[in-house]
């Protein structure tokens, strides 16, 4: 779909998708909770219980180098997170 951009998976995303059974994805800034709802149930097969957003915003860095200072922005993010019903699971190495 392309509502979600990529899953995340982080220690701490695992730890939480073992013990709420919950679980963190990347999604495009204009999908609201409804629309990540529905893709991640047609994409996994699964039930939603809730959905959880939330907007990162790009923060500037810089770099000192031999030519000087290089100065950018890393880039902005909506992540999701999603709470299963009990009983369902999303297995994100099945396809490896």
């Amino acid at each position: 779909m392309d509502i979600l951009i990529k899953p995340i998976v982080t220690e701490k995303m695992t730890a939480q998708s073992e013990k709420f059974n919950r679980y963190g994805f990347v999604v495009r800034r204009e999908a609201d909770k409804q629309a990540i709802k529905k893709a991640v149930e047609e994409l996994y097969n699964v039930s939603v219980a809730s959905v959880n957003t939330m907007v990162y915003g790009g923060k500037n860095k810089s770099r000192y180098t031999k030519a000087g200072v290089i100065k950018g922005k890393t880039a902005a993010y909506k992540k999701a997170i999603i709470t299963l019903v009990e009983g369902d699971t999303i297995d994100f190495y099945s396809n490896i």
